[in-house]
């Protein structure tokens, strides 16, 4: 029996530890120890599991390894991923936990529509966050300020690699 503790940061500001705090907690109440730790960094909850390091766990987990999570939406943050993924695990009898919901993904009616339910909301939130960030960027513009990068700041960029830049030319590369 392998267990797993999934965790997913969405930028690189974030920290993974507080998710690590409640679940090895949850582990150590329960007995468990876990073998292999598996992280997204930096990663949005947008991006596809099976195009994230959660999907080495959906591989390589075998019936009655145990995958823990802080919470659902570290899964992702779209209702018909987060599905894909918890049917694929449950499919091979991998028990999946999350901490902050206290709550194990099992296949009765209640566990699929629970599931459902929260993926659903994690989706919602997604959706919130995007358009208040637009908002914001909106309301950013129209009071004057400028957005991106500095002005000027792609040509300093070249300037200070001059010599590298022309030197490559001068070499038929590409950059």
């Amino acid at each position: 029996m392998t267990v797993y503790a999934y965790y997913r940061v969405s930028t690189g500001k974030q920290d993974y530890n507080s998710q690590k705090l409640g679940v090895v907690e949850y582990c150590n109440k329960s007995g468990l120890t876990i073998n292999k730790e598996v992280l997204d960094d930096g990663v949005s909850g947008c991006v596809k599991a099976k195009d994230r390091n959660l999907w080495k766990i959906v591989k390589g987990a075998k019936a009655g390894d145990h995958v823990i999570v802080a919470e659902l939406s570290r899964l992702g943050r779209s209702t018909v991923d987060v599905l894909e993924t918890c049917n694929t695990l449950s499919k091979k009898g991998v028990n999946v936990y999350f901490v902050k919901q206290a709550m194990g993904l099992d296949q009765s009616p209640m566990g699929k529509m629970m599931t459902a339910i929260l993926s659903a909301f994690a989706e919602m939130e997604r959706d919130l966050i995007r358009q208040r960030t637009v908002e914001g960027l909106a309301k950013a513009r129209m009071n004057g300020k400028h957005l991106g990068r500095p002005y000027g700041a792609t040509y300093r960029k070249c300037e200070k690699n001059k010599e590298f830049i022309e030197d490559s030319l001068k070499n038929g590369e590409s950059l």
